[in-house]
């Protein structure tokens, strides 16, 4: 089996050791291959790869001729959440969206305790990711998002588990308090400009829903031209659709360890592919650029920027001013 981090340089051992507790990838994999017999009654053979990042692991495991995804947080603080998003997607999956259903226990729960630790078992999805050099791909992840989006509209944001989401600041405040922290990237010139824009931009705009909350290359499986797969909906949260929209679009060509920009073409092709299913307002339409600019400046690291967010962030600028 092979063990490694996601995108953390730590020794994957250690980790597997110190965080998850395991005393070595043999343990692992037995705990995994028992615990999946146990809740979900499904026999699978020593997992393939376990991954780890922060406090989650994945580990791939096969039944038969079926490939299958075992996730499990060992973050009790995030156990709500997970179990809420769990339920989201299996009903997202019911209508008919390119999701990752989670397959029920034994009991039907989609997403259980076990052992302290939250878990759940997904089906593998045959794609690859988001490839933002096809524009044809890029575009169908902008009207997946739509799609998404409708649905996620009229799902209930709270019900029984009121402090899995909580209601966003004003985005006008959280715009004046990010300029107010003065990050030691934003020029005197970008922050005139930006926060010139800022307070014109119209206070009116559709309501907040939920939204998938990290949607990107790294969670987008493509096959041919289509998105067959939208993963991880585990940083969702309450936003406006407009918001998702143009964070996602400056950081659609992010993956694990290659995090780096898109090109404006890359964006009006999102944008484009978005308002084929679903057209924006005209309020949503005005603030699409002060979004696109605030995510472009706020992305630029400080010290060393080998992926060359610095540059493309003076590109949207320029454009802007323009």
């Amino acid at each position: 089996m092979t063990v490694e981090m996601l995108w953390e340089q730590d020794d994957p051992d250690e980790v597997l050791r110190n965080r998850f507790g395991f005393a070595d990838a043999a343990a692992g994999g037995d705990w995994v291959v028992s615990t999946v017999e146990r809740r979900w009654g499904v026999r699978v053979d020593p997992p393939e790869r376990l991954v780890m990042s922060d406090s989650n692991a994945l580990a791939w495991v096969r039944s038969g001729d079926e490939r299958l995804l075992v996730k499990w947080s060992v973050a009790p603080a995030r156990s709500e959440r997970l179990a809420f998003a769990a339920e989201l997607t299996a009903r997202l999956a019911t209508l008919g969206l390119p999701v990752s259903a989670p397959v029920p226990t034994l009991v039907g729960a989609v997403q259980v305790t076990v052992d302290g630790v939250s878990m759940g078992l997904q089906r593998v999805i045959d794609g690859a990711h988001l490839d933002v050099a096809d524009a044809e791909q890029v575009r169908a992840a902008g009207a997946t998002l739509a799609q998404l989006h409708d649905a996620l509209r009229s799902y209930p944001s709270h019900g029984s588990r009121p402090g899995v989401l909580s209601t966003p600041a004003p985005l006008t405040d959280q715009i004046a308090g990010w300029i107010a922290s003065a990050p030691s990237t934003l020029s005197p010139e970008a922050r005139d400009v930006f926060g010139s824009m800022a307070d014109r931009a119209p206070t009116a705009l559709p309501s907040v829903q939920i939204v998938h909350g990290d949607y990107r290359a790294a969670n987008i499986l493509c096959r041919g031209t289509a998105v067959v797969g939208v993963l991880d909906f585990e940083e969702l949260r309450l936003d406006h659709r407009i918001v998702e929209l143009a964070r996602s679009a400056v950081m659609l060509g992010t993956r694990f360890r290659d995090w780096g920009p898109v090109p404006l073409s890359v964006r009006q092709q999102f944008l484009d592919g978005y308002q084929t299913v679903h057209a924006l307002t005209d309020e949503e339409l005005r603030w699409w650029p002060v979004l696109v600019l605030w995510y472009s400046l706020a992305l630029v690291p400080p010290g060393e920027d080998p992926h060359g967010w610095g540059p493309a962030a003076v590109e949207v600028l320029e454009q802007t001013a323009r």
